[in-house]
């Protein structure tokens, strides 16, 4: 049997810009891209903090280091420059390695520096509600 886990996500990132006019994406500055281990045209998931918005999309990089947090296309409709937001991806695995799978969890501050790099853990999660 095969699970759907999370690969990775960039936690509290702030929306540094809306641009309805591009053809679609999120644009995500390449230093938090490579943090999050995501790669161009990778599909995401964006929750908004703000409105409860939740859409899917795909990453095309911005930036190195400017913190770029651009939400591009139809979807500029549902974010707005300001929201704050989750960016998720996931994996589908073998029910063997959920068990040793660790997400990698990217926090960012306002102006979307990372401030702390981490990985979650199936054990630990199993530990900490049992």
């Amino acid at each position: 049997m095969n699970r759907i886990m999370l690969k990775s996500k960039i936690h509290r990132a702030h929306v540094t810009e809306a641009n309805i006019n591009y053809e679609g994406s999120i644009t995500i500055d390449e230093t938090l891209m490579e943090a999050a281990e995501l790669v161009p045209f990778e599909q995401v998931q964006i929750y908004d903090i703000t409105n409860g918005n939740r859409l899917e999309t795909y990453v095309i990089p911005g930036r190195r280091n400017s913190g770029e947090i651009c939400i591009n296309g139809a979807a500029a409709r549902k974010v707005k420059k300001g929201d704050l937001i989750i960016i998720a991806n996931y994996v589908v695995m073998d029910e063997v390695l959920v068990r040793s799978h660790q997400p990698k969890l990217v926090y960012v501050d306002k102006l979307n520096g990372i401030t702390r790099v981490g990985s979650g853990s199936y054990k630990a999660l199993s530990a900490a509600v049992n």
